[in-house]
């Protein structure tokens, strides 16, 4: 039998597949269900700051000015109530290690969430830092900052692990994953999905393009998490995006991830999914006699022979030149 064990930001996990935040893992037994079809950890469905911020403001509509810091107040309480409760039950249901999220878009006092996470029970914390930065005097290298910021704040207020969920919109992430490195992060998550903006031309309204991910999504999860952990090899890694079958784990394993972060397979497929690629992963690693995750983590990344022009632009010459 071969072993699937894998560290991953401090847990260890029976096998690299977790079960990424989405309303999937938004009740206990929705997470005990994940548990008892293999996943290996749950990260739990988000708290989201920016949606606090936006439904407190609705609520205060009409409302005198006194009343609105005691409306939003409350109404940060009561949400985050409700994720510290889901993270009580899940652990009552559970023995995989239970991951809690904030979705955050600022340094505010939001951060005094993350030791009451903590004493609710949580394994560990993933930090979502996503935002469009559209700003006219927006300086370069805010954002970034921003991520660091928090990072040094988290460290110092809560002592389990936690992980920064990165979005796809960095120029160059090493320097960035170097720097939380630096400020006590265990580990990346590569890459965040922003669902996007879409247009019905009919009716001249917005509307909401494809929320579900794509197995092409992987491509540049593999090419950041090769570069990332050849670059700061002592952080954890783990692929976010387009992890859809068995060989996607195996891919994301040999550019140096420790586990894959799994959502839209499972919304199109359901749980049955979780042990096919499991099986596909062993399947693959009898017919290359490897034992260990460990025996082959890592080995395609960019620090291996031919692994760093494989991750860099001079494909496309390589591969399009012969097109006229």
């Amino acid at each position: 039998m071969k072993r699937l064990e894998t560290k991953f930001a401090g847990l260890t996990l029976k096998n690299p597949f977790i079960v990424s935040s989405c309303n999937l893992t938004a009740t206990a037994e929705k997470n005990k269900k994940w548990e008892e079809a293999g996943a290996a950890a749950v990260v739990l469905k988000s708290l989201f700051e920016e949606e606090i911020e936006a439904e407190a403001d609705w609520m205060q509509t009409g409302v005198h000015a006194e009343e609105q810091d005691y409306l939003l107040f409350y109404h940060r309480a009561h949400r985050l109530e409700e994720c510290l409760r889901l993270i009580r039950e899940t652990k009552q249901l559970c023995t995989i290690p239970v991951i809690a999220s904030i979705n955050c878009f600022r340094l505010t006092e939001w951060t005094a969430f993350a030791k009451q996470i903590e004493q609710a029970g949580a394994d560990a914390i993933e930090l979502n830092i996503l935002s469009v930065c559209s700003e006219l005097d927006y300086q370069a290298g805010e954002y970034e900052q921003l991520h660091i910021d928090i990072a040094k704040k988290i460290k110092g207020t809560i002592s389990i692990p936690f992980t920064i969920k990165l979005g796809k919109n960095l120029t160059n992430p090493i320097p960035l994953i170097h720097q939380l490195y630096a400020q006590g992060a265990a580990g990346v998550v590569l890459f965040n999905r922003m669902v996007t903006p879409d247009i019905n031309v009919e009716k001249k309204s917005y509307t909401v393009g494809e929320v579900l991910g794509r197995p092409s999504d992987l491509y540049d999860s593999l090419r950041w998490v090769g570069l990332a952990s050849d670059r700061v090899p002592k952080l954890s890694y783990a692929v976010s995006g387009g992890v859809a079958d068995g060989a996607s784990i195996v891919k994301s394993i040999l550019v140096g991830a420790s586990a894959v972060e799994v959502c839209s397979v499972l919304y199109r497929e359901g749980a049955d999914r979780i042990q096919e690629m499991l099986t596909s992963l062993r399947d693959w690693m009898n017919r290359n006699n490897y034992d260990r995750i460990a025996d082959f983590k890592g080995m395609m990344n960019a620090g291996k022979a031919g692994g760093g022009t494989a991750f860099e632009r001079v494909q496309f010459f390589k591969r399009f030149g012969k097109y006229e």
